[in-house]
């Protein structure tokens, strides 16, 4: 069960690392190279959206189902238990929704950099005219 949220916090480190790489400054060379190989890579990792929202399905599942834990019947290891559980869900959900915005950060700045270049060669064009 830890091993979705242990390859799920990866893609969210990773795909911070290729924000963080995209919006740095570099020379425009290396900014076209690294854009147009993000620009590859965002196709296939795209299995992470409807991951991240199955797993989103399954921590709303497993809370409309989970067994409350707010009478004097229970222990003060079941509470801490019940409490846990929520925090990790709430962490869970904090996970799934970063990879699903990051992803689409990611997807917009590799979008705009190709648009802001098409630009430049149709004013280069109307330059040399």
């Amino acid at each position: 069960m830890a091993l979705q949220w242990m390859i799920l916090g990866y893609v969210v480190a990773a795909e911070v690392a290729i924000a963080v790489l995209l919006t740095l400054p570099s020379p425009k060379l290396l900014k076209s190279r690294i854009v147009s190989l993000v620009s590859l890579i965002l196709q296939p990792s795209m299995f992470i959206v409807p991951f991240a929202g199955f797993q989103l399905l399954d921590i709303y599942w497993k809370n409309e189902h989970r067994l409350m834990c707010t009478g004097e019947t229970c222990t003060a290891a079941e509470r801490d238990r019940y409490e846990k559980s929520i925090y990790k869900a709430q962490r869970n959900v904090i996970l799934c929704t970063a990879a699903c915005l990051l992803y689409w950060c990611i997807y917009r700045v590799c979008r705009y950099y190709k648009e802001i270049q098409n630009l430049e060669e149709v004013e280069k064009r109307y330059k040399n005219e």
